[in-house]
């Protein structure tokens, strides 16, 4: 029930909306006890027409037992019928119970609305705190977790908690006090016959209760499997350029195949266990019935007294009206293991601590004066050292060029300064201080990326390059789009900048793309750049007009570049080449030619 609570804290206000459940579902069930108790006058009225004609005086002093109660409506109920007669009185019972059931239902709509308020809520508030949680975690978990899971975890397990949520205040809370107060009323008729009916009880309860207990284990690997599934959907739909080429589709097929009978087999075996709660249920309810008919019939027939008929049939009625709550809170005691199940997917995502997060005391960084340096830094990924002892300052206004073989360490050396990872040994200043020591979103606030893969998103032209920013100008974004070359193209599309350019740009070339990439940075106009092979993209026309631009854009600005293609970088005021994560070679291009290394290699290769 803790992992339930927890779940009921992302509604507003909770504690306070349960009282007010809990009251409405109380006097809901009050007022259908009390129609379902008229049922006894009633039938006394059907089997007996000559009632008493001696009315009963009211008890001397009020006590809070069964006679009390007896008497004292047997008083009135005997003096309405001595006034009334017997059929006026039986149609004052028929509108008293239509009466009794309006305000009832009445209640229990209250109660269920009531109910749909804080599923809403508890749904919508505990979405928005997975994706703030999951979007401030680090990029190596993403790089560590598959996405079809994490996206499973959004859709499939917030559904089943949704489900367990509007089940579970319904039959889990609300039934137990049907329950209670049937239980009191059948108490009130007859004792013996009630204690007889709770000796038989434990055995309906140890069955569910069983059946419950491998539910959760079968729940677990059900929304383990979704998981795997969506990330299979995910990378086959992301991939299905290189399935068609290779010819793979039976493979995927065949891999999709195999997640799909798994989770069909764990999903069949939660729908044979869950199936078989209900009816189970019900028959041992009718046994449990035809036993108390027998025991009860007994008592009446014995002639003591004990027991009247109407009584008996009252009893009869109470007990079949709490065979349906039964059975609800035995299917929703079913539905929260399978949505406490997938809470607690959802929690261990929620629950991890960020890596890279801000300190309590963060200084705000406004501006970007003197230069970054790194000091020792290593960083280790896995068993893998990545970068080794590196020793580098940037001073501000420089361009600083990154180069080497891959897999040397260029992209997480350049991933450290907006603080994507944070170093393992060492460390990285920003104007003196520590990068930790800055506010995150004020440090990556200064800085521009454009990566090798462009990341664009499934909206407009326009939305894409000022993606991020508020109040941006139409004037500002084309001037964006000229600086990167991007203009031209756009102006011929259908919609020019309200083009929307599909999924991740799929409408656009790669070329299209990657200056649309680059667009975006020249709009935010930072004074640090980050340009992770910006220019790999875009054939030999569009690269030397993008260059062009970006020459332009890094004039009096610190750029970080990575690059491959060395004929790019040339005019850096310094080259640093890394290989297995060391700095082996740094300086001018014309120096580095000289010395006969590493880059001059790489220079000769590009030039063969």
């Amino acid at each position: 029930m803790k992992i339930y609570f927890r779940i009921l804290k992302y509604a507003p206000g909770y504690l306070s909306r349960i009282v007010k459940f809990f009251l409405y579902a109380i006097f809901g069930v009050i007022f259908s006890a009390g129609y379902l108790a008229l049922t006894m006058p009633m039938l006394k009225i059907l089997f007996d027409p000559v009632v008493s004609t001696t009315v009963p005086a009211l008890p001397e002093k009020f006590e809070l037992s069964k006679v009390y109660i007896e008497q004292t409506f047997n008083h009135y109920f005997i003096s309405i019928v001595q006034q009334y007669g017997a059929h006026t009185t039986l149609l004052f019972i028929c509108i008293g119970i239509v009466v009794l059931i309006i305000i009832g239902n009445t209640l229990r709509y209250l109660e269920r609305l009531t109910a749909s308020r804080i599923k809403v809520d508890v749904v919508k508030n505990m979405r928005m705190d997975i994706f703030g949680r999951v979007s401030n975690l680090d990029i190596g978990y993403f790089n560590n977790q598959r996405k079809g899971d994490l996206m499973s975890r959004f859709t499939n397990d917030m559904s089943e908690v949704e489900s367990s949520v509007a089940n579970s205040l319904k039959s889990v809370l609300k039934e137990p006090v049907t329950l209670i107060v049937y239980f009191g009323v059948l108490f009130a008729i007859s004792y013996k016959l009630t204690l007889f009916t709770l000796i038989l009880f434990p055995v309906t309860g140890g069955l569910v209760a069983e059946i419950i207990k491998r539910l959760k284990r079968k729940a677990k690997q059900s929304q383990e499997s979704m998981g795997r599934i969506v990330n299979i959907l995910d990378e086959t739909f992301g991939g299905m350029r290189v399935i068609k080429a290779f010819n793979a589709r039976n493979f995927i097929l065949k891999k999709i195949d195999e997640e799909t009978s798994y989770h069909r087999k764990v999903n069949l075996s939660i729908a044979r266990k869950n199936e078989l709660s209900s009816p189970l249920s019900e028959v041992l309810g009718v046994i449990i019935v035809a036993i108390i008919l027998y025991y009860g019939g007994n008592l009446v027939l014995g002639g003591s007294g004990e027991l009247q008929p109407q009584e008996f049939m009252g009893f009869l009625v109470f007990y079949a009206s709490m065979i349906q709550p039964a059975k609800n809170f035995s299917n929703g005691i079913t539905s929260l293991q399978k949505g406490t199940v997938a809470a607690d997917r959802i929690f261990r995502i929620i629950d991890i601590e960020p890596a890279i997060k801000n300190k309590p005391d963060a200084i705000k960084l406004n501006e970007f004066k003197d230069c970054i340096e790194f000091k020792g830094v290593g960083f280790t990924y896995g068993a893998d050292m990545v970068l080794k002892n590196i020793n580098l300052k940037i001073q501000s206004g420089k361009t600083i060029a990154l180069v080497g073989p891959s897999g040397g360490g260029k992209s997480t050396l350049a991933d450290l300064i907006p603080r994507f990872y944070d170093p393992t040994h060492g460390e990285v200043l920003l104007d003196g201080r520590v990068l930790q020591d800055y506010d995150l979103e004020s440090l990556r606030g200064l800085m521009g990326v454009v990566t090798q893969e462009s990341i664009l998103f499934n909206d407009t032209i326009f939305n894409n390059i000022a993606f991020g920013m508020a109040n941006v100008k139409e004037e500002d974004v084309i001037h964006a789009a000229k600086v990167a070359n991007a203009h031209d193209f756009i102006m011929q599309t259908e919609e020019r900048y309200d083009t929307l350019i599909g999924d991740r740009g799929s409408k656009l070339s790669g070329g299209q793309r990657q200056r649309l990439a680059i667009a975006r940075a020249v709009l935010k106009n930072p004074p640090i750049l980050i340009l992770d092979e910006a220019t790999s993209a875009l054939d030999s026309e569009s690269e030397r007009l993008v260059q062009d631009a970006l020459t332009n854009l890094m004039k009096n600005r610190t750029s970080v570049v990575i690059a491959h293609r060395l004929s790019t970088i040339q005019h850096a005021d310094e080259i640093i080449v890394l290989q297995d994560g060391q700095i082996v070679e740094r300086g001018k291009h014309d120096d580095l030619v000289q010395q006969n290394g590493l880059y001059k290699k790489l220079s000769e290769i590009q030039k063969a």
